[in-house]
Formats: structure tokens, sequence, C-alpha cells
């Protein structure tokens, strides 16, 4: 009994069609890994005070991935460091893997001034790779150009 060619092509194509329709999902879907690094925002409140070397305390809060993790920081600056001041800070850190490595020693080179209110603004790198941007109000008398170090740690 000789086969039906017109079935044959039939499922063929049905076969490819299938296929191809599997294939184009693949490619089209978002693939991301747990490994993957992905960025967070950051809010803090950081209270700074000093004469030739500074220091710093406060606290914030990273949002990661839908979830809300509170935090400390505390800091020491070396440099030309004169006044006290009380900042706000907000912005992103990026290139987390886990949340853990949000956590550590960070450091930042830079100044700032500020005569009862001014701007503040900050960029923070860790030992595992995690950046920090941030920026927002302070108010206070403050004059500032040194190293800064923060230690950040998870509550």
């Amino acid at each position: 009994m000789p086969r039906n060619p017109e079935r044959r092509r039939i499922a063929l194509r049905w076969f490819i069609n299938r296929l191809a329709a599997v294939a184009l999902l693949a490619l089209t879907a978002p693939v991301t890994p747990a490994s993957a690094q992905a960025s967070g925002d950051v809010r803090l409140k950081i209270v700074k005070a000093g004469l030739l070397v500074g220091g710093g305390v406060g606290s914030g809060v990273l949002i990661y991935r839908g979830r809300t993790y509170p935090f400390r920081l505390s800091g020491v600056s070396l440099g030309i460091t004169a006044g006290a001041t009380v900042g706000r800070l907000e912005g992103r850190a990026s290139g987390i893997r886990e949340v853990s490595d949000f956590a550590g020693s960070y450091s930042s080179v830079g100044g700032g001034a500020a005569l009862v209110g001014g701007l503040n603004g900050v960029h923070l790198r860790n030992e595992k790779g995690v950046t920090m941007v941030l920026q927002g109000p302070k108010a206070g008398l403050e004059f500032a150009a040194n190293i800064s170090g923060i230690r950040i740690s998870l509550k």
C-alpha cells in the first residue's frame, strides 16, 4: 500500500512551524540568570563633622529586586575638612550579583562645600565591584577636599 505524500508534507510543515515557534520563543524570552548583575535604588541620611580628619555615620535602605534592605554606614575622611553637615542622598547602586555584595568598604575621592545649604554628590566603589552614584541636598557649614572611606553593613 503506497504512502500518502500529501499527508507527509502536512506533517513536515506542522513540525517545521512548531520548531520555528519554539526557536522564536527561545530567542525572544528574557534571560536573567540568578548570577546576573543588577542595580538597586539607594537612599541614605548621613551626619558628618570634622576638622582635618572627618567622620560620619548614617543609615539608609537599598531597594533591590523588589525587596528593601536597611543598612548602616560609617566613614572617615582624610584631607582638608572643616565643618558639620547633615545630608540626604539618593541614587543607584550597580554591579550587584547578590545582596551581600552591597555590604563592604567603599572608597571615594571628592570634595564639596556647604554654607547653610548645598548639594552633595558622590561616586563610590567597593571591593566587590559595586558602584554607587548618589546625590542630594545637605545642610550645615562645611568645606572638604579629601579621600573618604565608607563602611556599609546590612542590618
